[in-house]
């Protein structure tokens, strides 16, 4: 999150993104943060969020992911994402799909996998200037 913060604060004095796109790109890291980095097993490193959690129940919870996934990869298309970066936003979300349909060893991947995470790192990195 200080990236974000270090990166909204020298983009911040241009004309665009403007400051309403810096609150939805916020808005967005939190939701990514929730659904891949909330929880952390003590005393490791390993990371999980909600995500790997709803993933657990069948169908529902893969559908719920699925849907969180695709606000990520809309807002990033009304904030003027290039195409192609959308395409690879996609392709991250459906690889976490396909696999997620895999009981348990696909909650585990899942959770390893972080597609939102991917995907609004993605958006960071490719927002117009």
């Amino acid at each position: 999150m200080p990236f974000l913060w270090r990166m909204a604060e020298t983009r911040l004095d241009t004309s665009y993104p403007s400051n309403r796109d810096w609150a939805r790109v916020r808005r967005l890291e939190r939701l990514a943060n929730l659904l891949d980095d909330r929880f952390r097993i003590p005393g490791t490193r390993w990371r999980f969020g909600w995500d790997a959690i709803i993933g657990l129940v069948p169908g529902v919870g893969d559908a719920a992911g699925a849907a969180c996934a695709t606000y990520i990869i809309a807002e990033a298309a009304r904030l003027g994402v290039p195409r192609g970066v959308i395409l690879r936003m996609l392709a991250n979300m459906g690889v976490d799909a396909a696999l997620g349909l895999i009981p348990l060893v696909g909650d585990l991947f899942d959770a390893r996998y972080k597609a939102n995470r991917r995907n609004v790192d993605l958006l960071l990195r490719h927002l117009p200037h």
